[in-house]
């Protein structure tokens, strides 16, 4: 039985970055690439980055029952669309889902069976930082996921694995050891 790996936590504590280095020592795991309605990225691909869909879209997909979950955060909607998951799980593939907590809560209804890490940043400052870093956003947005974080922080006891973001290769190694405990438990 194909397993579902979800890697949640608040935005900029490095959930992308863990799951890329995953994948390298798991080449196995599939990656489900989410749709959004924020805009592209310079360097994101449509289709690789993300399924990058407008509002409209967006909603109608939700109202034909496309997603297995989907969110709002920081004002741009996110989601799992359900043929994205299914092809993948259909090769029998394990599948690694980088989502929001509201739609890793969505999951933990709908697939009890799925594997659940919060990733934590070692501090809300590195948070920040790390936000900050990234040039991808603009003051008003990282407010708006800096104070979105804060809610969801409060919940990661919640979920199956807690993992602190604070030496990567720590982080990637403990990871590695959930993924190949439940991997080998199949």
């Amino acid at each position: 039985m194909a397993r579902v790996f979800v890697i949640t936590g608040p935005s900029g504590v490095g959930k992308g970055t863990l799951i890329r280095r995953l994948r390298e020592s798991h080449p196995e795991l599939r990656l489900s690439v989410s749709a959004t309605t924020r805009p592209v990225r310079e360097g994101e691909e449509h289709g690789r980055d993300y399924w990058f869909l407008d509002e409209d879209e967006f909603t109608r997909r939700i109202d034909e029952g496309d997603f297995v979950e989907h969110a709002e955060y920081a004002g741009r909607r996110y989601g799992t669309l359900r043929e994205e998951l299914d092809r993948h799980l259909g090769e029998g593939a394990p599948v690694v889902l980088e989502i929001e907590v509201q739609g890793a809560r969505q999951i933990r209804e709908t697939m009890p069976e799925a594997v659940q890490v919060f990733v934590v940043p070692p501090s809300f400052e590195v948070l920040r930082q790390r936000l900050e870093g990234r040039g991808t956003d603009g003051a008003d947005t990282i407010a708006r996921r800096l104070e979105v974080s804060r809610t969801e922080l409060e919940s990661q006891h919640q979920f199956d694995h807690r993992i602190i973001n604070d030496e990567l290769e720590k982080t990637v190694a403990e990871l590695e050891a959930i993924v190949s405990s439940q991997l080998s438990a199949t």
